[in-house]
């Protein structure tokens, strides 16, 4: 694309509904707040648990600016790993019952650096077609194989699986990055199984638009029956799902089992209402990391005040369960009411509710709707979603209230449905 394309090019965005645009807020994350200057209620955050400007928080960000600065300096293998960030890695991995943690800036990088770490030229990797973003990518730029199996059919992954087995590299989803097919050794393609063809599973936990849970426990015995890595990215499961918040692996009982190629993926910045990622994992794995994954290495360090901040955090959302229990109570509200009014919803258990819309100029116009009567609701266009999937996506929080709640049924209650646009 040249410098003179742009310009066209961000019409034709603008033409089909695609365009999109920032809001300003003034004012911190919180269901009631002010949106380009005008007050909103706000359903469109990820603060799933309230968090986000919890007063505790705020003040152990504050008293970690104190004593550590505000920046770290620099990466983590120079001299910007602190005692903080040594103390939350310690503290990550005794909740997510995993031998080590290791901290990423954002959980982009943190996929990134797993999958580059792990796979190569000649490597496969196996993911979910509605995965997020960051782990196609990943795929992608690691330069393996990427074949992407139809969503939650572990079935389907399965027999992926045994033919990468019996012909290693045939039929690629993707080939690599410069459009070579990946190596191997063509002697070996004789229709046997190679047991031992390097390989990665890669799944969402919580699917962060359609907000269902992946087939986890499925997907972990294919994982130990063909000997591949199994990386679950639970940035949506994580502090709502399972004992204390542990997430969707621990929702599926799947935490505390033997699992050498288990890996997590979490985020800091939803439930946990801060910022970064994590990688939780095996020894082996962990130090292979820090001597492998480039986003890990080359990145200057979060603040030891934001790992401060965050390890208080961690603390409330595992001890106030009532945060958890009231998010419950909300989703089985918001989802009894709009089945009442007829509403599309996904079958979704969790704070994410996707309302959808189909077009997005009908997406567009729900959430202009919405906007009027004061309610923020993000409309998700491709290419995030689907084409012809387009939708509102809706998410609770701990921190709204059944009323809220009903405010906002009332007004979706006066959306057009899509056959009358």
């Amino acid at each position: 694309m040249t410098p003179n394309d742009l310009s066209a090019e961000l019409e034709r965005r603008r033409a089909a509904g695609l365009y999109r645009r920032r809001r300003v807020q003034d004012g911190p994350q919180q269901p009631q707040g002010r949106t380009d200057g005008r007050p909103m209620l706000n359903f469109g955050s990820n603060d799933y648990l309230g968090l986000a400007n919890h007063p505790q928080v705020i003040t152990a960000l504050q008293q970690g600016a104190a004593r550590w600065g505000v920046g770290s300096g620099s990466a983590h293998l120079v001299n910007g790993h602190s005692a903080a960030h040594q103390a939350l890695e310690e503290e990550l991995a005794e909740f997510t019952g995993q031998p080590r943690a290791l901290l990423f800036s954002t959980g982009y990088m943190a996929n990134l650096g797993v999958i580059s770490a792990l796979a190569g030229r000649g490597d496969t990797v196996f993911e979910d077609r509605l995965n997020h973003a960051s782990l196609l990518d990943a795929a992608v730029l690691s330069r393996a194989t990427l074949r992407r199996y139809p969503h939650a059919d572990a079935a389907e992954l399965a027999h992926l699986l045994d033919a990468d087995r019996r012909h290693p590299g045939r039929d690629a989803g993707t080939q690599a990055m410069d459009g070579n097919p990946p190596t191997r050794d063509a002697a070996q393609n004789d229709g046997a199984p190679h047991p031992n063809a390097p390989c990665l599973i890669a799944t969402d936990g919580v699917f962060s638009m359609d907000g269902d849970l992946a087939p986890l426990p499925a997907l972990a015995l294919i994982a130990r029956q063909t000997g591949a890595w199994l990386l679950v990215d639970d940035a949506h499961g994580l502090g709502v799902l399972g004992r204390e918040g542990r997430g969707s692996l621990d929702h599926f009982g799947l935490l505390g089992a033997p699992a050498d190629g288990l890996i997590l993926m979490g985020t800091l910045g939803k439930a946990f209402g801060t910022f970064g990622a994590f990688v939780a994992g095996s020894d082996a794995l962990i130090e292979t990391l820090i001597q492998r994954a480039r986003p890990y290495i080359y990145t200057t360090a979060t603040p030891p005040a934001l790992a401060e901040a965050t390890r208080v955090s961690l603390a409330l959302a595992r001890r106030e369960e009532w945060r958890r229990e009231h998010l419950k109570t909300l989703i089985g509200r918001f989802r009894a009411g709009a089945a009442q009014l007829g509403l599309p919803l996904a079958d979704s258990p969790t704070p994410i509710q996707p309302l959808t819309a189909g077009s997005s100029e009908h997406a567009l116009a729900w959430s202009r709707t919405l906007e009027s009567a004061g309610i923020l609701v993000t409309a998700i266009r491709p290419p995030t979603v689907p084409a012809g999937t387009a939708r509102l996506r809706i998410t609770l929080s701990a921190a709204h209230t059944q009323a809220d709640v009903e405010l906002l049924l009332s007004a979706l209650a006066t959306l057009p449905r899509v056959q009358d646009q």
